[in-house]
């Protein structure tokens, strides 16, 4: 048994036929190809899978794809415009936030959303915002770094 879905993903409207036990992440991934959301743990404890659903960060991984029926998803793909990293895309490279880059979507996605809803956070903050999102080689500091240097660049 399937049910079709239509959601926007980056702008665009997307309709299939799916199964009602598709999560969101494989439905990003492997129907539609958006493959900057990455699969890690597939419980919720990385991070690597996190979009925008509706301007909120979830992870991807948590969900059904037919419970993002008639919503919209952004994923990492989406931030870029015409050729133009996001600034939280921007910080991450020129403060060096990433190494191997299997969790920066997710910690990107989960800052942008941490700073729209604190323009200024402290580092604690940065830190208390980002805890649901593992990362095993930069030791963080740098992603904090870069949301912070996200935060100056937006409130300059």
């Amino acid at each position: 048994m399937t049910r079709k879905i239509t959601l926007k993903i980056n702008g665009k409207s997307y309709s299939h036929e799916v199964e009602p036990r598709l999560l969101l992440i494989h439905y990003l991934r492997e129907v539609v190809g958006f493959t900057g959301p990455h699969i890690g743990c597939e419980t919720s404890i990385c991070g690597a899978c996190t979009v925008e659903l509706d301007g909120k960060a979830v992870k991807s991984c948590t969900m059904f794809a037919v419970q993002a029926d008639g919503r919209n998803v952004t994923t990492i793909e989406g931030l870029a415009t015409d050729g133009r990293l996001h600034p939280m895309q921007e910080a991450f490279w020129n403060e060096h936030a990433l190494q191997c880059g299997f969790c920066t979507p997710g910690m990107i996605m989960t800052s942008k959303e941490l700073l729209e809803r604190s323009p200024h956070p402290t580092d604690d903050e940065i830190r208390h915002g980002l805890e649901g999102n593992l990362c095993r080689c930069t030791g963080y500091q740098h992603i904090v770094n870069a949301v912070r240097a996200a935060a100056a660049k937006a409130g300059a």
